[in-house]
């Protein structure tokens, strides 16, 4: 990988500062707004005066991949390894040995491990050995209420697995790390409630209240219904009032044209068999454009298997009726951007039918943009969380931007006018038409060397199918 120069958005070093000055403390950005990077640059400067290896946790796709792709796509952190304590059992103890070790300063590890892990060093009578701590999405602590529950035989027990991980934090991120860094787009995605677990792995509840009862009976009533509670009329200014000196909010809005859609590239791994499928594939679709003159439209058509592999379904058979699924990498990346989304609707393009099929399975609650006028409506008035829309189906005429501001490219195409036009349904221009104040995000799922990268290319250089696909034959030997 070609490491590529740094530079920092213009409130990158606010968020720097904002960690470099406060220990333990909150930033809540948006994906794709750069905290990632900002919080590694002030890692990289704690560790010279603080050495001593940090433990970022995160969901298991992030905690995997962009962690780790971070670290390696920027020159300045050439020195910076980030090293993930994912896989099997074998492998997570090997990746945790190195912590005890001055190597690798970084360590990233997904939440539904942290048990494991806690167990693990108990077990091997190791102590704690991560002085910094980092939620990454650090919605998932939100769940945490500070005490344990009784059951009706007097055992003491806490509720649902979310609950476990948090426990595991509570436990060590007071007693032996030295900072906590909180990151997330939306802090409280269904409501203020959700602020309370966060604050409190901050100050143990020093702010908002020493236990969670104690935080709704201050700030909450019941509701007229008799079911559940609302805020109070002040609660919103007072929480955030408090909470204001350690967590520092960033509104894309102030810092960006929003004339101008924010992109994000999302990389994805393909599995280790998947990859070797893929090699196969690809290998003999440079065989059939090798010394041939082939026309734009044959040439992107003798890519269609490999861009179906690459979202991670193959087609069997000769009618191409048929497909089985490879890998799940692109639902997981997705997973992970309409959880960051909290609740706001995204709508995804997706190419071919066997990605409606998959993302249908692993996302019910989504709707499939058809024919039906009212689905549009239905969007439109905020009812469906995410749309499935075909680029092709979702062209001129159809408005789409008073349903959400947040696109993700499931499925990448040649077609350069589809691929505008889907994102003008949402983009910019309509956005403000409709009287919108807010940026359009624009997400690319792309599955790491692989023909999804030649398709990038072309939407980002307009140029030619047949030059991009001969000049990355030439590349990897082909030609």
């Amino acid at each position: 990988m070609t490491l590529r120069t740094f530079t920092s958005r213009p409130y990158g070093k606010l968020i720097q500062n904002h960690i470099l000055e406060t220990p333990r403390c909150g930033v809540w950005a948006g994906m794709g707004m750069g905290k990632t990077v900002e919080t590694m640059n002030a890692l990289d400067i704690i560790e010279l005066v603080e050495p001593g290896p940090t433990l970022v946790c995160a969901p298991l796709r992030v905690a995997q991949s962009t962690w780790p792709d971070e670290a390696r796509k920027w020159g300045h952190l050439r020195n910076v390894e980030v090293v993930p304590i994912i896989g099997d059992a074998k492998a997570r103890t090997r990746a945790l040995a190195r912590a005890f070790m001055p190597s690798a300063s970084i360590f990233t590890i997904n939440y539904e491990n942290l048990p494991w892990l806690e167990e693990t060093l108990r077990t091997e009578r190791m102590p704690w050995p991560f002085r910094r701590i980092v939620s990454d999405e650090s919605t998932k602590l939100k769940g945490w209420r500070g005490s344990k529950q009784v059951s009706k035989t007097g055992k003491e027990f806490v509720r649902g697995a979310g609950a476990q991980r948090s426990r595991v934090l509570a436990r060590v991120a007071f007693a032996h790390a030295t900072r906590f860094i909180e990151l997330t787009g939306t802090p409280s995605p269904n409501g203020l409630q959700d602020l309370w677990g966060q604050a409190w792995f901050l100050d143990q509840g020093a702010r908002l209240g020493r236990t969670f009862d104690a935080f709704t009976q201050r700030w909450f009533k019941p509701k007229h219904q008799g079911f559940g509670t609302e805020p109070l009329p002040h609660a919103q200014s007072e929480i955030e009032g408090r909470m204001r000196d350690l967590c520092m909010s960033l509104d894309a809005r102030d810092w960006f044209d929003l004339r101008e859609p924010i992109k994000n590239l999302i990389r994805v791994d393909l599995p280790t068999k998947a990859r070797a499928l893929y090699q196969d594939m690809e290998r003999r679709m440079f065989m059939q454009i090798d010394g041939h003159e082939v026309e734009a439209f044959n040439a992107a058509a003798k890519t269609m298997k490999c861009l179906q592999l690459a979202n991670g379904a193959a087609y069997v058979g000769e009618d191409a009726e048929k497909w089985v699924e490879v890998h799940d990498g692109k639902l997981q990346a997705l997973e992970s951007v309409i959880e960051e989304a909290a609740g706001m609707p995204v709508l995804v393009a997706y190419h071919f039918r066997s990605d409606l099929a998959r993302l249908r399975k692993a996302f019910p609650k989504g709707r499939h943009l058809d024919k039906d006028p009212q689905t549009i409506r239905d969007w439109n008035a905020g009812q469906i969380p995410v749309l499935f829309a075909h680029p092709a189906s979702a062209g001129h005429g159809l408005s789409l931007q008073d349903g959400g501001n947040i696109l993700v490219f499931f499925s990448l195409n040649w077609n350069l006018e589809e691929h505008l036009q889907i994102i003008e349904r949402v983009g910019p221009t309509r956005q403000m038409q409709a009287g919108h104040d807010r940026p359009v995000f624009i997400h690319y799922l792309i599955a790491r060397d692989t023909i999804d990268e030649l398709v990038m290319a072309r939407i980002e250089t307009k140029r030619e199918v047949q030059d991009l696909l001969l000049e990355a034959m030439k590349r990897k030997g082909y030609a």
